[in-house]
């Protein structure tokens, strides 16, 4: 059957964050660039002079870690290849889903496009048939240190591809032993050549693959955090005074500067006048709460924190991270550590720790939202208090994640732990760094959709008074409505609660304000591109 998908074509070279999260839906098929197949070709041609010359160099002819001082006779060497996939691939815990393993499969093959792996050209487009098939190998989610690079999960990778462990079979929908997957869709096992397993599982993509993941979704994250930010600002009756770029301008940091218009957009001005503010204009308060007037300095650091990392993470994507190295300019293999995870993994410690900032102060407005000692609404927002209890437990739901996310933001990148008999003396543990960060990250939506419910009810509380907000508040309001009813007496929450992170988890808050937003402001927010 002719494959009528678009073609993408992987080089090595160009490969961006946004492109790889995109691959995951297997809406395209993969090809490499002339360019790259020509690097692929020249990279295995000085592999095959190494065998053919009896020369001894490590990964090509000798065992690996500990015991790279055995030399292996030729006859032994494809056995070898063999082995190192089978004997690695000894991960544990819950499977990468079919998206994830497909974008971990995809950024494989652009690093082997690169050509310093010196893998053989018929065996890189039987991973390209593979990928296109959407034939994938199960991969686990525990067993990487992040050095020497990903080899658990990467080894998992191969072994499918050998014809051996379980595989996707995109025919049935499920999982099935690989050997049946490949038949059933005409593909042959890989057959491996010297240094050709070991070109296959040293690297950084596990890391990097959930890294760009990490990334999208901390963007999709901060957008929202600030948009919802400026809707409790509006429902606990603050102030715009804080979020005036003059007072930014005195201390220019970046990000901070960019919170604040973004902020101040949504607020009461000449073109999106409020009632509420107007109703409060003359109020004998001096200046609101930290966790209100605050916001550009807190949020701010996240924004910067993000852009740090998307700048580490998208060179990483189109690094090469193999060991040894070809170099097909020199004629020479080198051994070197650009398997080991540190950029990766430390970007992603970093990240987990600012985003965590939008959950700690979050739960802080959610308080004063909730609380009417600070709020100037009903306790709890609800009427009737003590028959209903209203938001007090959606309350204590955000605090919890909040709690559950100090510990999850412990670097796991100041860990390490010596293996492979000392040979393999200082590790990354990059891979639990992504994996924890997306734990955090699944935690601060919640917590940004609890906000979101709770700031949303004290709107609808005001407009009972005959106020409104600002058009674009307004329109952030009447979307959470569309699936989420006012709350006027106790009912299921974890529903709404659900809903309301739906909206921050896919975006909808930030594309609900944006046309509202100067253009300038709009295109503040940030690209993977």
């Amino acid at each position: 059957m002719t494959d009528t998908r678009p073609t993408f074509f992987l080089d090595g070279e160009t490969l961006s964050i946004a492109q790889l999260l995109s691959l995951g839906d297997g809406a395209v098929q993969l090809r490499l660039s002339d360019e790259a197949w020509q690097r692929v070709k020249e990279g295995r041609q000085v592999v095959d002079d190494v065998v053919a010359s009896g020369r001894v160099v490590y990964g090509i002819n000798t065992g690996f870690g500990q015991f790279a001082t055995t030399t292996i006779e030729p006859a032994k060497l494809q056995e070898l290849q063999v082995n190192l996939i089978r004997s690695h691939a000894a991960g544990v815990g819950e499977r990468l889903s079919i998206c994830r393993v497909r974008r971990l499969f995809a950024l494989r093959i652009n690093v082997l496009a690169k050509g310093h792996s010196g893998v053989s050209v018929g065996t890189l487009q039987q991973l390209l048939d593979a990928w296109n098939a959407s034939c994938l190998p199960m991969v686990p989610m525990k067993g990487t240190l992040g050095a020497s690079g990903d080899l658990a999960p990467l080894s998992h990778l191969a072994l499918g591809l050998l014809g051996e462990g379980i595989m996707w079979n995109p025919s049935t929908g499920d999982w099935a032993p690989a050997s049946e997957v490949l038949s059933q869709h005409a593909l042959r096992p890989l057959s491996l050549q010297a240094k050709e397993g070991l070109a296959l599982i040293n690297g950084t993509q596990f890391v990097t693959s959930l890294a760009c993941e990490a990334l999208d979704r901390a963007l999709c994250l901060a957008r929202a955090a600030d948009v919802i930010a400026a809707l409790s600002v509006e429902a606990l009756r603050g102030t715009y005074r804080a979020f005036e770029p003059i007072l930014h301008k005195a201390r220019p940091q970046v990000g901070q500067m960019k919170t604040a218009r973004r902020v101040r957009s949504l607020l009461h001005s000449d073109r999106y006048p409020s009632q509420i503010y107007e109703s409060h204009r003359q109020c004998p308060a001096v200046q609101d709460a930290y966790s209100l007037r605050c916001v550009p300095q807190v949020h701010g650091v996240v924004w910067d924190t993000i852009e740090f990392v998307r700048g580490i993470i998208g060179i990483e994507i189109n690094c090469a991270t193999d060991n040894p190295m070809v170099f097909a300019s020199t004629n020479d293999i080198i051994s070197g550590g650009n398997f080991h995870a540190e950029y990766p993994g430390k970007s992603m410690d970093y990240l987990a720790i600012a985003v965590q900032e939008l959950a700690n102060i979050s739960e802080r407005r959610v308080e004063r939202l909730v609380n009417p000692a600070l709020s100037g609404h009903p306790a709890f927002l609800v009427a009737k208090g003590g028959l209903n209890s209203g938001f007090m437990i959606a309350h204590c739901t955000a605090a919890a994640l909040t709690s559950e996310n100090k510990t999850l933001c412990h670097p796991a990148t100041c860990d390490t732990i010596s293996t492979s008999a000392a040979k393999e003396d200082h590790v990354s543990m990059g891979g639990w760094a992504s994996v924890k960060c997306l734990q955090l990250l699944t935690n601060v939506e919640t917590v940004i959709g609890v906000e979101l419910l709770c700031a949303s009810q004290a709107l609808s509380l005001l407009h009972l008074q005959g106020l409104h907000s600002t058009e674009p508040l307004e329109a952030l309001h009447a979307l959470v409505r569309e699936g989420v009813p006012m709350y006027e007496c106790d009912r299921y929450m974890t529903p709404d609660i659900e809903h309301a992170t739906s909206l921050v988890r896919a975006g909808r808050v930030w594309e609900t304000v944006a046309a509202f937003l100067p253009d300038e402001v709009a295109q503040e927010a940030g690209s993977l591109d």
